[in-house]
């Protein structure tokens, strides 16, 4: 099949979880974890769960456990952390946990970023991959990279990827 087979075939509607990834947000302020929000309902996909923790390791990884133990899972959008800050340690908390990486994620959106913010979109270590037959993407915490990101990559082929992850 094509890739627009595939896309045609694969699920249409599904669930989302959010994780924000911050010392310095608090709920009311996560306007990169609203943005995700917004863009997954528009887009037909139902929100699951939503959380936000501090930039350390262990808390990282416990919630990415428990969203992905979560029933009605599909996909997992983590905000957050993922540039070389010392404290930046979302990519080092979640790589581990995939199972498979979906390297074109990053080098797709770094190209894309690259057309907004220029040379500085190097230092983005935005990543995704596949843990627990979920898919998991790792963003900045910018809300522009969030959108990019979401509309560009997350919500055009999300569907087609979990569909290939579930195939049996």
């Amino acid at each position: 099949m094509s890739a627009e087979e595939h896309r045609r075939a694969a699920p249409t509607s599904l669930g989302f979880a959010v994780l924000t990834v911050s010392d310095s947000r608090t709920a009311s302020e996560d306007t990169g974890g609203a943005e995700i929000r917004r863009l997954a309902a528009a887009a037909g996909h139902h929100l699951e769960m939503s959380a936000l923790v501090t930039d350390d390791v262990a808390a990282i990884r416990r919630a990415l456990a428990q969203l992905l133990a979560t029933p009605g899972v599909d996909v997992v959008v983590v905000t957050g952390g993922t540039g070389f800050a010392p404290r930046d340690l979302t990519v080092d908390a979640a790589v581990p946990l995939f199972e498979r990486t979906v390297e074109g994620f990053g080098e797709i959106f770094r190209m894309l970023s690259h057309r907004q913010v220029g040379a500085a979109a190097m230092l983005s270590r935005a990543a995704a991959g596949l843990a627990a037959g979920r898919a998991v993407f790792l963003l900045p915490g910018s809300p522009k990279a969030v959108t990019l990101a979401m509309e560009e990559l997350i919500l055009p082929e999300a569907g087609h990827l979990i569909a290939q992850a579930r195939k049996a």
